[in-house]
């Protein structure tokens, strides 16, 4: 991204204030009412990882696209840019996919299979570069990045959807995840992309307060679909591909676990042997069945049981590392992709 003059970059601030506010004020004001009416229409889940077994309301989605998409709509009629198009219709299409799930219980191939529909968007408007960057320079490939789209939109939709398991995990991840993701795209992107990630690390900051442990909502599919979409838009759109894979290695790493040890596709609560189990006061503990599958969650537990918060935090370090791994990338190719310049 470069600043061609002082004015270039006081819009850039003014509209970055402007998307974020509207992201975030929208899910934090609106996230209360929300709650209350999920309770009253009985809309809730127990947790199952607490001793009084709390009843949890479920889903944030609704809230979270409301304030994302009035966010993004703001930032195409200030910048009639197509990329902004494509990142809200993907999201808005996960997010319809997700909330499918969360009101009927869909076989597990239903989300990969559907979310490939939210990368239609980002093929049909152009809304993506074939040079893609990668750490020592980058590759032009025309043909082969169409299937990587198609492939890139259900892997990190579900990725993220995966892991949510445990309180505040999927939106402190995003947040986490988000910062190496911004500081690429404002490098390698575009104003516009910056700013459609601006809407998304701040409607999240707003929900993950709600989110965070111990949990007053839960997102559901809807959710974590739209956020994982969305997160991977913002990449694709925004030149920023292989950092986005850098910063989510955790969260690949446990999808990939997950797969090659059920050897289906399935959803996780079709699982019968679960990958971890409550002790008697009710910490994780890795579960002793053979059959159970193998997850992030049931590695970090070899060595015995964490509560959920200290789980949580280990994640959470995960996180963080991958990140920086990120943010070293991102200092490799500014310079042999820029060549040190901006």
């Amino acid at each position: 991204m470069i600043f061609s003059d002082i004015n270039s970059l006081i819009m850039v601030l003014v509209y970055g204030i402007f998307a974020s506010a509207i992201s975030f004020l929208t899910v934090y004001f609106t996230m209360p009412k929300a709650i209350a009416f999920l309770v009253e229409k009985g809309m809730i889940v127990q947790d199952y990882h607490k001793s009084e077994r709390p009843k949890i309301p479920r889903p944030a989605g609704p809230i979270l696209i409301i304030g994302i998409t009035l966010s993004l709509i703001v930032i195409y009629f200030l910048t009639f840019n197509e990329k902004i198009l494509a990142i809200l219709l993907t999201t808005i299409i996960a997010f319809l996919i997700g909330f499918i799930d969360d009101k009927r219980v869909m076989p597990g191939w239903f989300k990969p299979v559907a979310l490939l529909i939210a990368a239609l968007p980002i093929l049909l408007l152009g809304a993506y570069d074939t040079n893609l960057n990668l750490i020592f320079g980058h590759a032009f490939i025309p043909l082969l990045y169409i299937p990587l789209i198609l492939i890139a939109i259900p892997v990190i939709g579900n990725t993220i959807n995966s892991i949510d398991v445990l309180n505040g995990v999927a939106s402190g991840f995003i947040l986490i995840v988000c910062i190496p993701l911004m500081i690429s795209v404002y490098i390698f992107g575009s104003v516009e992309v910056f700013l459609a990630s601006l809407a998304l690390f701040f409607g999240t900051l707003a929900f993950y307060k709600f989110h965070k442990f111990p949990s007053k909502i839960f997102p559901g599919d809807s959710g974590t679909l739209l956020l994982g979409a969305m997160y991977g838009a913002i990449a694709i759109t925004g030149k920023s591909e292989l950092i986005a894979i850098i910063a989510l290695l955790p969260a690949i790493f446990n999808s990939f676990l997950f797969l090659s040890s059920v050897k289906r596709v399935v959803e996780h609560r079709e699982i019968t042997a679960r990958p971890t189990s409550l002790t008697d006061d009710f910490k994780l503990a890795a579960s002793t069945d053979k059959k159970a599958p193998i997850t992030l969650l049931r590695l970090l537990l070899v060595d015995g049981p964490l509560s959920e918060n200290e789980l949580v935090n280990k994640i959470f370090k995960l996180a963080i590392f991958s990140s920086i791994l990120a943010l070293i990338s991102i200092v490799i190719q500014y310079y042999f992709v820029l060549g040190g310049k901006i």
